[in-house]
């Protein structure tokens, strides 16, 4: 046992003689473990126990005044981590089940023996040193994730706003930082010397002050919002998410959301002598996140509050009640994914509540389809999936036009649909493919000469980096080992085929050394160029 004081132990019991009996025994087994404290009355004992803090109470059930169970009782709502072993000269039922509630270790009864209590004191010791290695690591645990949860959460937010993610790498960020939202607004907190206008000045050398200020920023957000996502500072902004349960705000919600801000403002402004906005976005899908970070800016462009909730000013776009913008967007989502299924079953649900909704009035529906189709093909022009030709959609205007049911428009519109989201799958394949084609080719032609890969890249007008991942997902093989399957094959179409001498053949297959050409060729085929000829 070391010598250090380890664990503070105190002693309630009424007489004397036991409690000199336990000190005895305790500093004998534990000598310097252990510091001894004591009182002899239930009052006593409960007030020893607020000051004193003990890991382990040695208690009797009948004491003056307060007995042993209220005693504890009382020492439990304040010190939740001591351990209890009670002794007792009644050994009573009732007594017992009320001390297994106050989590009591052991129950002893006198008089008592010395080798139970050792074996009492040595288990209670075993279960506080468990309890502080789990409490060391538990702050361990923490004191890395508070280096690494920033980090963490500026991943999601600027995965979000760059839109370079997949559904899945989302997934693993709100798993990490247990979100469980679908929905979340955004904050745009911009900062500057002063504000002029709807402006901040000195945006440079405020963006500096602000890293040196960092910690102090995200904690003063974090005071406010709990359950905030915040990026890294970006020049003199920062994008906040604030993930949350409703899809739509209140009005008291919004303005008690807006002075929360603006205390928040005024905080950060008195921590640092940086002078900040903060502009706030209406909710959204956690996915349109980069949406709601261009909403929170535009409120704070289009006025020169301290802080702008975009709700109430005169920007954005509003649908009728009954309009499916859910659908809308999930099905441009669709199509610039290239998920042609999913887009083809969201463009019929879409179509249909819109023919129900209107069907009386056909040249709306014209209008909206004409308007969804070309949008969609944007999409795919702008993702790499179509090549734009001026004149390709000149038919578009009177195709539609000459429509004069429902069903005609309905299947024109679903067809489009598929060929601008089929056309984005498609394409980065097609290219891909067209590259290897193009390699291929290349080598074909000149494996005789010294080709290199940066060289075959270039003929495909792709980088070396790339051309070489996915001529090798193509093939299977390395440039170098399809080069050199290449030539070997050529080497024994010529052996068998014609009386040119080793060394002829060696140049014609791209070898400058005849001796590295017999070594490579006997290494892929398992025989030299000369006994292969013998076969």
């Amino acid at each position: 046992m070391s010598s250090v004081n380890r664990y503070k132990i105190m002693l309630a019991d009424d007489e004397g003689i036991v409690i000199d009996s336990l000190k005895f025994i305790i500093e004998k087994e534990f000598g310097d473990a252990c510091t001894i404290e004591y009182a002899k009355t239930g009052r006593s004992v409960i007030e020893l126990a607020e000051t004193y803090r003990p890991d382990i109470a040695i208690m009797d059930i009948q004491m003056p005044g307060i007995n042993g169970i209220e005693a504890m009782r009382e020492i439990r709502e304040n010190n939740h981590s001591v351990v209890f072993i009670v002794m007792s000269a009644y050994d009573k039922f009732d007594y017992a089940k009320e001390a297994i509630k106050l989590g009591v270790l052991e129950y002893i009864t006198k008089p008592m023996e010395k080798t139970r209590i050792v074996a009492a004191l040595r288990r209670a010791m075993e279960q506080i040193d468990k309890e502080r290695a789990k409490r060391s690591n538990d702050l361990m645990i923490r004191e890395k994730l508070e280096t690494v949860m920033p980090i963490i959460e500026s991943g999601l937010v600027y995965n979000m706003l760059f839109q370079e993610h997949f559904t899945e790498d989302i997934e693993n960020y709100k798993n990490l930082l247990n979100i469980t939202q679908n929905q979340a607004y955004m904050l745009a907190v911009v900062c500057g010397d002063t504000q002029e206008g709807n402006h901040m000045t000195n945006a440079v050398g405020s963006s500096v002050k602000m890293q040196e200020y960092d910690k102090t920023v995200r904690e003063c957000i974090k005071e406010y919002y709990p359950a905030a996502v915040l990026g890294t500072a970006m020049a003199n902004k920062l994008a906040v998410m604030v993930p949350c349960e409703e899809q739509k705000m209140s009005y008291n919600e919004r303005i008690a959301l807006i002075e929360k801000s603006r205390e928040l403002v005024r905080e950060m402004r008195k921590r640092t002598d940086i002078s900040f906005r903060v502009g706030i976005s209406s909710i959204h899908n956690i996915e349109e996140a980069r949406d709601s970070y261009k909403e929170a800016l535009n409120a704070l462009i289009m006025t020169t509050g301290s802080v702008a909730h975009v709700d109430d000013l005169p920007i954005g776009c509003t649908y009728e009640e009954s309009y499916p913008i859910d659908l809308e967007k999930r099905l441009f989502a669709e199509v610039k994914n290239g998920e042609t299924n999913h887009a083809a079953a969201t463009a019929e649900t879409y179509f249909d509540l819109i023919a129900q909704a209107h069907g009386e009035y056909l040249m709306n529906i014209r209008l909206k389809v004409l308007e969804f189709v070309l949008y969609a093909e944007h999409l795919a022009y702008t993702s790499g999936g179509m090549t734009y030709e001026f004149r390709a959609r000149a038919d578009y205007l009177p195709t539609i036009m000459a429509m004069e049911d429902i069903p005609s428009l309905r299947a024109w519109f679903i067809e489009k649909i598929v060929t601008a989201s089929h056309n984005v799958s498609t394409k980065a394949t097609e290219k891909s493919m067209s590259v290897i084609e193009t390699a291929k080719e290349y080598i074909q032609n000149n494996y005789s000469k010294d080709i290199s890969l940066d060289e075959v890249s270039q003929a495909a007008n792709i980088s070396p980096y790339y051309f070489s991942k996915i001529f090798k997902e193509d093939t299977g093989e390395g440039f170098v080992e399809y080069l050199t399957r290449i030539r070997i094959e050529k080497a024994k179409e010529l052996l068998t085929t014609t009386e040119c001498s080793m060394k002829e053949i060696c140049a014609m297959v791209g070898y400058a050394d005849p001796n590295y050409f017999s070594r490579s060729f006997k290494k892929n085929v398992g025989v030299t160029p000369t006994e292969y000829k013998q076969l």
